[in-house]
């Protein structure tokens, strides 16, 4: 059964840094692509990053790119967000989220992935 578990989710200032983990149950993290995604109040869900599923290269939306990286421990199969600069617009729910389709690598779009976590709340707030 997959499973996904966000977690590290809370209230920062604008300037300060948070580190979001994403623990996977019930599939390989190395052999998918892992994503995170954030809804803002009101919004959307919109990609975030990507982490591919063929050599690891990790993809950044470029409202994150500099501040945001994406890493993947595979020993624990966990992955990680970590985000510095945070901005009062990075307040969001965040989500990670996979693909288990063989034929997907890497993406952001979020009506590509078939299985999401519950999601962990950043407020980004003085």
């Amino acid at each position: 059964q997959v499973q996904l578990v966000e977690s590290g989710g809370g209230l920062v200032q604008p300037g300060g840094s948070l580190r979001l983990s994403c623990a996977a149950s019930g599939f390989t993290l190395d052999s998918h692509p892992i994503g995170w995604f954030r809804q803002a109040p009101g919004k959307g869900r919109e990609g975030v990053s990507c982490i591919s599923s063929s050599d690891g290269f990790t993809y950044y939306a470029d409202s994150v790119k500099g501040r945001f990286t994406a890493s993947r421990d595979n020993a624990k199969n966990t992955v990680y967000l970590q985000m510095n600069s945070l901005k009062p617009e990075d307040t969001a729910v965040y989500y990670c989220a996979t693909s288990l389709d063989p034929s997907i690598i890497a993406t952001m779009s979020p009506r590509a992935m078939d299985y999401w976590g519950k999601g962990t709340l950043v407020t980004v707030s003085s």
